[in-house]
């Protein structure tokens, strides 16, 4: 008995899983501003994502389309760093 090959990449491959892909390559900062959704953008969450993305064809079609862009680009894209600075305001500041 042969396997099944399919040709389609994204066979086998579920939402959760390219969200997670998506996340740990760009981080939420820059996903949210290569798709401008906003529950990349305003606390972001897997969850919320995936709940907002299986309701929204169009949205999931953009987050599909930015997967399989990325299996094709084999550098890493580091993501943003955060918008905060949380050693900002550390003791080393000048008096």
């Amino acid at each position: 008995m042969t396997a099944h090959s399919s040709k389609d990449p994204l066979h086998g491959v579920t939402l959760e899983m390219q969200v997670n892909a998506l996340v740990a390559r760009f981080g939420w900062v820059q996903l949210g501003k290569r798709i401008n959704i906003n529950c990349f953008k305003k606390d972001p969450s897997v969850k919320s994502s995936l709940t907002f993305l299986r309701r929204t064809p169009w949205a999931r079609a953009e987050v599909e389309a930015l997967y399989l862009e990325s299996l094709t680009d084999a550098a890493p894209v580091k993501p943003d760093a955060p918008d905060v600075d949380p050693w900002a305001n550390s003791r080393f500041t000048k008096s």
